[in-house]
């Protein structure tokens, strides 16, 4: 089961890794014919997560080794530093990029070829959604943590190349109108605002990262869902939770079931058999589940 999803994973992020090469060349060729200082921001960005996908395809099989006493958490925090790095790094070009194009706005801006850039750009809006479909097509099969990252920059890709064509497509009809002196100003602005949307989401991720190498709890949705099913598979046998304490980092959970009863009498097959049903319900929702009981 491990080496389907391990190769399931490898082959999600080779394609990534090889779509996000094509569409990176054609931007950074692009961007150099037309000084575009959207197609700019785009095609570092994107160049930035292609930088991190290599790496990590190294390391990806890292996240299926067993733990042992040596390494007791696996290495499933791997997966919270590579992507705290990916994120951070991510961040930071995008506020560059941001005060980049803030500058140029506040200096008149300049012109570009608009029409260009728009046909390039639905160009490339159409094939970044025909990889992201087929990216989530593999992802039906098994979606990591990292998988989803990759999926949501596909996705990002989709609606940031749409929404610039259409920027671009508005230059044009406004050189025809008595509007026309903003078409300086498009290309910053759109830069400008596709930085400034594309800053949530490595915020996001930095503190979730950030919260999963120092082993805080879960989201408190998560922790509510197997408090849940917890307390169902406990409810019939003779012994009440009296604790329960929940990690989360990578793609790694371990729920620790502190229990205890009124005859002070533990059955060691009981736990084992409640912590197998917990565990089966589990699996269904998260990718790696621990479970253990444990007699308070």
């Amino acid at each position: 089961m491990k080496k389907d999803k391990l190769k399931i994973e490898k082959k999600i992020l080779r394609l990534s890794f090889l779509g996000s090469l094509l569409f990176i060349i054609a931007e950074g060729v692009m961007a150099w014919i037309t000084h575009s200082h959207s197609l700019l921001t785009d095609c570092l960005f994107d160049a930035a997560d292609l930088v991190m996908i290599g790496p990590f395809l190294v390391l990806v099989p890292l996240l299926y080794k067993p733990v042992t006493e040596k390494h007791p958490y696996g290495y499933s925090q791997v997966e919270s530093l590579f992507l705290l790095v990916k994120y951070s790094v991510l961040l930071a070009l995008t506020c560059n990029l941001l005060v980049e194009n803030v500058k140029l706005l506040m200096h008149g801006g300049h012109e570009v070829n608009a029409g260009k850039i728009a046909v390039f750009e639905f160009l490339v809006c159409i094939g970044c959604a025909a990889m992201y479909l087929i990216l989530n097509h593999y992802s039906k099969k098994y979606e990591s943590e990292t998988i989803k990252a990759e999926l949501y920059m596909w996705k990002l890709d989709v609606v940031s190349s749409l929404g610039v064509a259409v920027a671009f497509v508005v230059q044009v009809l406004l050189l025809h109108t008595k509007l026309h002196f903003l078409t300086p100003y498009i290309d910053p602005a759109v830069a400008a605002v596709m930085a400034i949307l594309l800053i949530r989401e490595p915020v996001v991720v930095i503190f979730q990262s950030i919260k999963n190498l120092v082993l805080f709890a879960p989201e408190e949705e998560v922790l509510s869902q197997i408090r849940s099913i917890v307390d169902k598979h406990m409810k019939d046998y003779p012994y009440e939770v009296t604790f329960l304490d929940v990690i989360q980092t990578g793609r790694k959970i371990w729920v620790e079931v502190y229990i205890g009863n009124q005859t002070d009498v533990i059955h060691i097959s009981i736990l084992h058999q409640v912590r197998d049903e917990i565990k089966q319900e589990l699996k269904h929702k998260y990718d790696q589940v621990y479970i253990e009981i444990i007699p308070d």
